[in-house]
């Protein structure tokens, strides 16, 4: 267990644990073609190419589309997140230190898969989109460019459209009326009345689904990185495993008692990737993530 196992060692804390400042596992894998259940080591995905209509003569053959047929594959990794659970800790607490320990390990599980996929869209050829905070203006016209780029590159407006902004950008992205505003709607006609959309929340606004999320490339810095993506780009693949935690992340819960060590092992354990479907549906943005909110 934590050395600092002791810091819990307390009379009057509030009996239930709060995972203080630790984001609740992954949000990112919903937005993304899931493949789950996976048996092997390799998980593959179907791409079908685009074709082109032709015309015939009268009585004359149909000359095939012969659209290309690609599998993009990606190989399943593992990884675990456990920690011992002393029993005698547990008795000088009274917090359940073994169920604290254990959603702390799906958690972690769940994040590595927004990791994961994250460092495919990081990948993209596609062109890139310069953030620019400057002004109110500056940041919307940044929001429309990166709505624009995947109109150019004709991916579908079929309500399967995401973006992911750090949190500075999504400040920077709510001083945009249109973005923020109750008094605009969607395109189904509805107010924005869902309450403040954020982490594990989305607001749809041209008809793309935007959040918050404090894990994406870079985020802090000058350097980092937004994307927009349509839901079918990318892929993330689920190894088959007994159980399953932490939402609807694929991972294997195990509590197990050592009396060797007096303590309880809390493991959680994954198998999973994710893989670049269709590059032409990832768009990144890139921005310096210091600059101060827009006032004007």
């Amino acid at each position: 267990m934590s050395t600092t196992i002791d810091a819990a060692f307390i009379a009057d804390y509030e009996a239930d644990v709060h995972l203080v400042f630790q984001r609740e596992g992954g949000m990112i894998k919903p937005t993304v073609y899931e493949k789950d259940g996976i048996v092997g080591s390799t998980a593959y995905f179907e791409k079908l190419g685009t074709g082109v209509a032709t015309t015939k003569s009268r009585h004359g053959e149909i000359t095939p589309m012969n659209a290309v047929h690609t599998q993009p594959s990606c190989t399943l990794e593992d990884f675990y997140a456990g920690d011992w659970v002393d029993l005698l800790d547990e008795a000088k607490t009274n917090i359940d230190a073994r169920m604290a320990y254990a959603r702390s390990g799906a958690y972690a599980l769940g994040r590595k898969v927004d990791d994961q996929i994250f460092t495919v869209m990081d990948a993209t050829t596609q062109s890139t989109v310069t953030f620019t905070v400057t002004s109110y203006a500056a940041i919307q016209s940044s929001l429309i460019q990166m709505v624009e780029a995947l109109d150019a590159n004709s991916v579908p407006n079929d309500g399967m459209r995401y973006a992911v902004l750090t949190p500075r950008a999504y400040a920077q992205a709510m001083t945009v009326e249109s973005f923020a505003s109750q008094d605009y709607v969607n395109e189904a006609g509805r107010p924005f009345n869902d309450g403040a959309p954020g982490h594990r929340k989305f607001r749809e606004w041209m008809g793309v689904k935007w959040c918050m999320h404090p894990g994406l490339p870079g985020r802090g810095t000058s350097t980092a990185k937004c994307f927009a993506y349509h839901k079918m780009a990318v892929g993330y693949a689920s190894g088959a495993h007994a159980g399953n935690a932490a939402e609807n992340e694929s991972v294997a819960a195990d509590i197990s008692w050592h009396g060797d060590r007096a303590s309880h092992f809390v493991n959680h354990m994954m198998s999973g990737n994710a893989v670049m479907i269709d590059d032409t549906g990832v768009i990144e943005a890139n921005l310096n993530d210091t600059t101060a909110i827009a006032t004007s």
